[in-house]
């Protein structure tokens, strides 16, 4: 007999979300409480080819069928039943970048991710054209980089999206993007539509190109969390599942980049809440009261998924380079005959980190691998520094890698605090610095000098941030907005560890900060010394 779980799988009552983020794409089934119930995933990686940070647009196919499989699998093992309808699928996927389609929806370039700061000439001139700061990241600012370079393939674009938007246009046959990575693609207005004023002021811009098209009709229609943004279909189901076990006409909503989806995970989705997500980047996004009185280079203005205004400061430089010096301490292990589990090498580590002198002991290290337009680099160099009499011990070097990694964020932060007095009554902390207990908590609250939580749920990221947009798509009352739904039917009883800032940290950590504005020259001399 099947059991209860297994009849509602059955029935498809489930959720699926999915989410293609920098190093993984992941899948989880969640149930009417939201609560996950199966989950499925893929390795993948960027490469550098040609100067530009990509991933071959059949390894998303192959990597997203790979995930799929691996669900199905778990649920075929876990409840004995197969995944053959949903009651609703939602897509996220890496924020920004750059997707050029043709009439056939077939690409025209290579994909260009989020890691790429080639755009600076367009980027600089299309935010002096708006009066509004457009990031290099931006698809737009990819777009008229590309003009600028006279890349031939431009004249035949009639679909510019972003990754997400994409895999949903391939599902659904829908050219649609929600709120909030719409607004990491052109600027939007208030009511959540692509600002006009500056679509005419770009379409002015290339009037000599003679360009066969004129913007809005190269960017994909924009809709807020809740509503409809199509349905599988036939040919999406089988891109989607091969086996042909998935029934098409399943509900979809409409598709968010990362920096969305982990706003609903850590319900940071209302005024005066934030979150910051770290992981291959780190990217803090804070709700705003109000639309800020100047334009910040170092500060992008998005939106929720629900259309509110936020202030994003998106650094592309993470945990990657702590990841390479923890993967170089478990060869020394290995050398010595020690075989350490990854994941308690990483706990051992982060935790020594607490260990350390509150400053680091006047150890320095910058964790550039790639460009950081927030310090003005197009390009990195990790660096590990320290004077004769520094204190070089293992607590003080992974307090200062740990350090690196929340400094240029801080920076942005900062900035917000003191020249727009941004409010925010606590951070949420997601993503792979906070999977050690306490300890990126500790570092990021002595950064910002404000309390950070860590929710029960934070370990779930982005396909569970997406897959809870596909349930409030289908099960939200009328006239229920998406803060109201997150609040009160799913983090209603989810509990959070917080952890207050103590003065000794953040005083540590300023002192920390303000050498590192200084390394930042030697960054450039790095930098500059390797061309």
């Amino acid at each position: 007999m099947m059991n209860s779980m297994a009849q509602y799988i059955a029935q498809g009552k489930a959720f699926l979300g999915m989410e293609f983020g920098s190093t993984r794409i992941k899948a989880v089934l969640i149930d009417q409480e939201h609560q996950v119930i199966a989950s499925g995933s893929h390795t993948w990686e960027n490469r550098l080819e040609n100067g530009i940070w990509t991933y071959h647009f059949d390894e998303v196919w192959a990597g997203m069928q790979a995930c799929y499989l691996s669900l199905t699998n778990h649920v075929r093992e876990q409840y004995q039943t197969e995944l053959t309808t949903l009651a609703g699928i939602g897509i996220s996927g890496m924020m920004h970048g750059y997707i050029a389609l043709d009439s056939e929806n077939e690409p025209l370039a290579p994909f260009r991710t989020w890691r790429n700061t080639m755009t600076g000439e367009a980027a600089a001139a299309l935010t002096k054209c708006f009066n509004f700061n457009v990031p290099q990241r931006w698809n737009v600012a990819h777009l008229y980089q590309s003009i600028l370079n006279n890349e031939e393939h431009v004249s035949r674009i009639v679909t510019l999206t972003t990754l997400a938007g994409y895999v949903h246009l391939c599902l659904t046959g829908r050219k649609i993007l929600g709120a909030g990575e719409a607004s990491g693609v052109f600027p939007l207005d208030e009511l959540s539509n692509y600002d006009s004023r500056m679509l005419e002021a770009f379409d002015k811009l290339i009037e000599d190109k003679m360009m066969p098209w004129k913007l809005r009709e190269l960017l994909p229609d924009v809709l807020t969390a809740g509503e409809q943004a199509g349905v599988l279909t036939a040919q999406g189901a089988n891109l989607l599942d091969p086996t042909g076990r998935l029934q098409a006409g399943i509900s979809v909503c409409p598709p968010e980049g990362d920096a969305g989806t982990g706003m609903v995970a850590t319900n940071s989705v209302a005024e005066r809440t934030g979150n910051i997500s770290a992981g291959t980047s780190i990217f803090a996004m804070l709700v705003l009261e109000k639309q800020l009185s100047a334009i910040y280079p170092e500060i992008d203005i998005v939106a929720t998924p629900s259309g509110r205004p936020v202030a994003m400061v998106h650094c592309n430089n993470g945990l990657s380079e702590l990841d390479a010096w923890v993967k170089t301490f478990g060869e020394a292990a290995e050398l010595m005959g020690a075989h350490v589990d990854r994941s308690v090498l990483y706990d051992k580590l982060y935790q020594k980190a607490l260990e350390g002198e509150s400053d680091g002991g006047d150890l320095l290290a910058c964790n550039y691998l790639s460009g950081e337009h927030i310090t003005g680099f197009d390009k990195g160099c990790p660096l590990f520094l320290r004077m004769p009499e520094s204190r070089f011990n293992l607590a003080n070097f992974m307090r200062v890698q740990l350090f690196s990694i929340l400094a240029t964020v801080a920076i942005g932060i900062r900035l917000l605090v003191e020249k727009e007095q941004v409010g925010f009554d606590v951070l949420n902390g997601h993503g792979g610095l906070f999977k050690t207990k306490n300890v990126g908590q500790r570092m990021l609250a002595a950064a910002v000098n404000t309390p950070v939580a860590v929710l029960r749920t934070a370990g779930e990221g982005g396909a569970w941030g997406i897959a809870l947009l596909a349930a409030y798509m289908i099960n939200r009352r009328e006239n229920e907005t998406l803060e109201v739904y997150l609040a009160s039917r799913v983090f209603s009883d989810n509990s959070a560890e917080i952890i207050m800032s103590n003065a000794i940290d953040v005083e540590g950590f300023d002192a920390y900060l303000k050498k590192y504005r200084n390394l930042l020259e030697v960054e450039k001399t790095a930098t500059r010394a390797l061309e």
